[in-house]
């Protein structure tokens, strides 16, 4: 398996963001992610829809986005329009969710949903089947640099039973505390796309971090 690596823009140095956007379009990574959160629904407020655009312009890597804010579908359109190929929106930020993923796709956006630590993959049951993508939080979101959770491996492992099982197609992203002992763990477990922040950024060399992860 060749599991994607998909560096969290929220450990990038904002004061020279063009020079790690272009480290990253020189790497290995295969996906940018980008955290926008809201002060509401988690405890910390990153950036906007203005960063959003800015980096569209200059990574070349697909953008995925994932929305820890309250209401995410009113914003879907501003998301595609400002070049997201995939919108993470969080299950518990959503009331109709099955209507929601609908709409992402109609946007013509890959659709995935985020479930946060105490979130069981349970809930997925009815809905897994319509969905590109779970992100499972290996830590409580809202801040960087915290320490993985280790009930989401097995997490992870019940998740890949029931895409197995009811025959879906929905890849498996993890985030929170990711390095390359958890990684691999994690790729162990069922994870097809790794998201790393500080790991990757405050490495001594952040394309070799990358390269090292593409083998686990």
């Amino acid at each position: 398996m060749n599991v994607k690596i998909a560096p969290s823009l929220l450990s990038a140095d904002f004061g020279d963001l063009k020079s790690d956007i272009q480290m990253l379009n020189k790497s290995q990574a295969d996906w940018l992610h980008l955290d926008i959160m809201d002060g509401v629904f988690v405890p910390n407020i990153s950036f906007g829809f203005p960063v959003l655009k800015y980096v569209k312009e200059l990574s070349e890597k697909p953008l995925d986005v994932h929305l820890m804010i309250t209401e995410p579908t009113k914003f879907i359109k501003e998301v595609k329009d400002l070049g997201a190929d995939i919108m993470n929106i969080h299950y518990e930020a959503v009331t109709h969710l099955h209507r929601a993923v609908e709409q992402i796709k109609a946007a013509d956006m890959k659709a995935g949903i985020t479930l946060n630590p105490a979130t069981p993959v349970c809930l997925l049951e009815d809905i897994i089947c319509d969905v590109d993508m779970i992100l499972l939080m290996s830590v409580n979101p809202g801040f960087g640099g915290q320490k993985f959770i280790e009930n989401s491996i097995q997490k992870c492992e019940r998740l890949k039973e029931m895409i197995l099982r009811k025959g879906a197609h929905a890849m498996i992203e993890v985030d929170g505390g990711i390095n390359l002992e958890t990684g691999k763990i994690m790729v162990n477990a069922g994870a097809d796309i790794l998201v790393a922040g500080n790991y990757i950024f405050k490495s001594e060399d952040p394309v070799l971090t990358i390269e090292n992860m593409k083998k686990l």
